[in-house]
């Protein structure tokens, strides 16, 4: 049975699909400067709760693409176009919330972890790592520690890959992702197709992606790993806006914010507005907040408040949601392209999906 954080995320998200224009989303994301745009909602029981290319991108190689026509099956040189892409983007949409027992009732959140970790793993010195490749299907990259949990989202997808078997892994996780935020009514993410899968052998060593239980020299050092700087540290950090943790998965537990299906900057606010105490309890270090003891903050999320450079970028993102989702959706194609031999004069040809039922 959906709780009331579901009930009310999916409201939320399904009031405001129809209306999908630029202005009522941003007065819906700006409206009210006293209230989270998550605060539980109170109820009788408990209470909580851009087209940019027209022609393909990527490698520009024909796929072998096998389609049954009228029973009979056939292959044929096929050569995705966005329209192929926006149909795949539209499979994935239309599944997020078929399982309502599944965390908050949406697979939304591990499918942009699935696509964050994919890309976590690049190092700039050697160009190992990233998104291209998808190595996270073999051992042992699959058995990491912070990829606990993840294989609820490869399967998740692994239907939509078998109805559209002509796009890699690599790519298909990604679009996941893209797909999920958008969805759960976030920005705008620019995409480009192009990675090709690959084998075993590349796959990365553990290590390479955060550690929650660590403090801000472990995230620079991580982050600066793979090119990025102190803002976009922050801006990506507003990713866990979404989902929550599972204690059989990464040891912690509970959501960051009351509305883990919807993409708002709320994780901001809540790292400087509420207070946040140590929760006693057997698990790992974290904390939980005073007032509801409902939410939980990381160790590496409190250091990017505890550091000063880092704060001010926390403080941006508070008080204005817009500049949050342009800063967002900038880095983070930054992320899911990181590492990726896509194919050369296709940097400025991105595509940008329809939402579902938009």
């Amino acid at each position: 049975m959906a709780s009331a954080t579901r009930t009310f995320a999916r409201a939320l998200r399904t009031s405001a699909r129809p209306a999908l224009s630029a202005a009522p989303r941003a007065a819906f994301r700006q409206g009210g400067r006293r209230f989270y745009s998550s605060e539980p909602v109170k109820s009788s029981s408990s209470s909580w709760i851009w087209l940019a290319g027209a022609a393909a991108v990527g490698s520009g190689s024909a796929w072998l693409y096998t389609n049954s026509i009228s029973g009979s099956a056939t292959s044929k040189n096929f050569a995705p176009k966005f329209e192929d892409y926006q149909a795949v983007y539209n499979e994935i949409a239309s599944r997020l919330e078929e399982n309502d027992e599944y965390d908050d009732g949406s697979y939304g959140p591990v499918l942009v972890r699935l696509a964050w970790h994919a890309s976590g793993t690049f190092d700039k010195e050697t160009g190992t790592g990233g998104s291209n490749g998808a190595t996270m299907r073999f051992a042992p990259e699959s058995a990491h520690g912070a990829n606990a949990g993840l294989k609820a989202g490869r399967d998740f997808l692994e239907p939509v890959k078998a109805k559209f078997p002509w796009i890699t892994y690599s790519d298909l996780w990604i679009l996941a992702g893209v797909c999920s935020i958008q969805e759960m009514l976030g920005p705008q993410i620019p995409y480009r197709p192009g990675r090709k899968d690959g084998e075993v052998a590349a796959c990365t060593p553990d290590g390479r992606l955060p550690d929650a239980s660590q403090a801000q020299d472990h995230l620079r050092k991580i982050f600066y790993r793979m090119g990025f700087n102190d803002q976009e540290i922050v801006a990506l950090s507003g990713a866990h806006a979404l989902g929550r943790c599972h204690a059989n998965r990464s040891g912690f537990e509970g959501p960051w914010t009351f509305s883990p299906t919807v993409l708002t900057n709320d994780y901001y606010k809540l790292l400087l507005d509420e207070k946040w105490q140590w929760k006693k309890w057997e698990g790992p270090k974290q904390y939980e907040d005073k007032t509801t003891k409902s939410l939980m903050m990381l160790p590496a999320d409190m250091a990017i408040i505890q550091d000063k450079k880092f704060k001010a970028y926390v403080e941006k993102y508070a008080a204005d949601n817009d500049v949050f989702f342009k800063d967002f959706s900038t880095v983070i194609v930054k992320l899911f392209e990181l590492g990726v031999p896509f194919a050369e004069g296709t940097e400025n040809q991105r595509w940008v999906f329809k939402t579902f039922n938009a």
